[in-house]
């Protein structure tokens, strides 16, 4: 994912209070700058989605390296959005973070390369360098699945600018995001996707404390409903989200917008799920992947995978 772009500080206390208008004043903390992964959260504030179920939520920006687990624990955020595999690890050091909602029911993440390297599957990585955050989950789950033979592993460099310039390098990527930018590079991007050796955590998730949860239900149901409508809302009509999501973070075009919001499309609603069913969770997957961090040893079996999400109807 990109960086850079007009960044606010996180509140330092818990934010929700009735404002003088009956609304309830909620924070948002993001994972990241402002961009496509996020569209669905925008939507519902733009057109009003929040508002209708009483809701006055300030979306604040994130950046490199967010701790958002530990600003919803602390309680500087009263709901953030993060990964599966985030929720799982923080849970084994007690955080009591939950999932309430999956946007993306597949993984963005991949691993990029130039077509001209004859690499055509994650199995075919060698003789490289790759720019990739070695102790994050995926990572550690590819070195333990793949050969990755003579591959020299250097950190994430941020954005494609290495890459564009050497056909030697690959590195991590989100699919709707540096491959649009590697290619006004001058680069020819092949994306291979993480989810090809079957560690595919659920993406930029709406994630509340156990806490909340149980003392504040109808909050919790207000949230929820606002962001689906908001997602299925972004995947049909993203043009107006993505004007705003720009202004925000101007390294964010519209036509990167616009390829994101493409991307989204198969994420979102893969195997043609319907529009009801979105950002829906299933305790096979949380097993699944609760399994692959035990197989990676960043959790063990005390973790249980049904107090991570709140299931859905």
């Amino acid at each position: 994912m990109l960086t850079g772009c007009r960044s606010e500080k996180a509140p330092t206390k818990p934010t929700i209070t009735a404002s003088e208008d009956s609304l309830t004043k909620v924070s948002l903390q993001l994972n990241w700058f402002p961009e496509a992964e996020h569209g669905g959260y925008y939507t519902a504030a733009l057109y009003g989605y929040f508002e209708e179920e009483g809701l006055d939520v300030e979306i604040l920006p994130g950046g490199p390296n967010s701790p958002v687990i530990q600003q919803l624990v602390s309680g500087q955020a009263d709901f953030i959005v993060g990964n599966a595999d985030q929720v799982l690890t923080s849970r084994a050091k007690e955080s009591d973070a939950v999932a309430l909602l999956a946007p993306l029911q597949n993984s963005p993440r991949c691993i990029m390369v130039h077509e001209e390297s004859g690499i055509e599957t994650l199995a075919d990585l060698k003789s490289m360098t790759l720019g990739i955050s070695a102790g994050r989950a995926f990572a550690l789950y590819m070195q333990k699945h793949l050969p990755m033979e003579d591959i020299k592993i250097v950190g994430y460099p941020g954005n494609p600018s290495i890459f564009a310039n050497d056909q030697n390098f690959g590195q991590q990527a989100y699919v709707f995001s540096e491959p649009f930018t590697a290619k006004t590079l001058g680069a020819n991007p092949r994306t291979l996707m993480v989810s090809d050796i079957g560690y595919n955590p659920y993406t930029s998730l709406l994630i509340a404390t156990r806490q909340r949860i149980e003392s504040e239900p109808k909050l919790i149901e207000k949230i929820v409903r606002a962001s689906q409508k908001g997602w299925i809302h972004y995947l049909k009509d993203a043009t107006k989200t993505n004007e705003h999501i720009h202004s925000l973070n101007e390294e964010m075009g519209l036509e990167i917008l616009a390829f994101g919001t493409e991307i989204l499309q198969s994420l979102c609603l893969p195997d043609d799920l319907s529009e009801d069913q979105l950002g829906k969770m299933t305790l096979e997957r949380w097993t699944q992947l609760r399994d692959q961090l035990i197989e990676i040893e960043l959790i063990d079996d005390t973790v249980n995978p049904v107090d991570a999400f709140l299931p859905t109807n």
